[in-house]
């Protein structure tokens, strides 16, 4: 068999699309895995710079404790509380306390007043109301205050409609 020279041009032709889609896939396959390689490296980078971020927040905290036991040392003469020190209830709390002695002076109160002063200053005005804002304080001060006179005044409210009154219930369902 004699093969003719057109169909050993296609032969030709197809061997050489073969070889390059070959070649095409081979060099695909070698971007993806250099891709890959830098995404890992910039992960690495990433994670390297965290690091890095820590144990420089680290070290700065190391050198502020240092710089602060020294000030303690030098200035200040602190310790760190050491295990007797601490207590194992309010008994052995109450046991530290001592009475006042002979001399002592009266503990310290603190006077509070009740009523409110009356202000010397100029009555502020609502630009929206023209009502002064002692008006509202006025209106303030005739609510009463004890709870024993607002209970009272709920008897004299006006009784609201019961949800189980069947009037209401005949009213909602039409």
């Amino acid at each position: 068999m004699i093969v003719t020279g057109s169909r050993l041009r296609q032969i030709g032709w197809a061997a050489v699309f073969i070889v390059c889609l070959a070649a095409f896939t081979l060099l695909t396959f070698r971007v993806n895995a250099v891709k890959a390689d830098v995404q890992h490296a910039e992960r690495n980078i990433v994670q390297l710079e965290r690091t890095k971020t820590l144990l420089e927040t680290e070290f700065q905290t190391r050198a502020n404790q240092q710089q602060l036991s020294d000030w303690n040392d030098v200035e200040f003469g602190y310790r760190a509380p050491r295990a007797n020190q601490y207590l194992e209830n309010e008994r052995q709390l109450a046991s530290l306390g001592e009475p006042r002695g002979v001399g002592a002076p009266a503990p310290i109160r603190v006077a509070h007043e009740s009523a409110p002063k009356e202000s010397t200053l100029i009555a502020m005005v609502s630009p929206l109301t023209g009502e002064s804002a002692s008006s509202e304080q006025e209106e303030l001060a005739e609510r009463p205050s004890d709870l024993g006179e607002r209970l009272s005044l709920v008897d004299l409210l006006p009784e609201a409609p019961s949800l189980n009154n069947p009037s209401i219930t005949a009213e909602a369902s039409e």
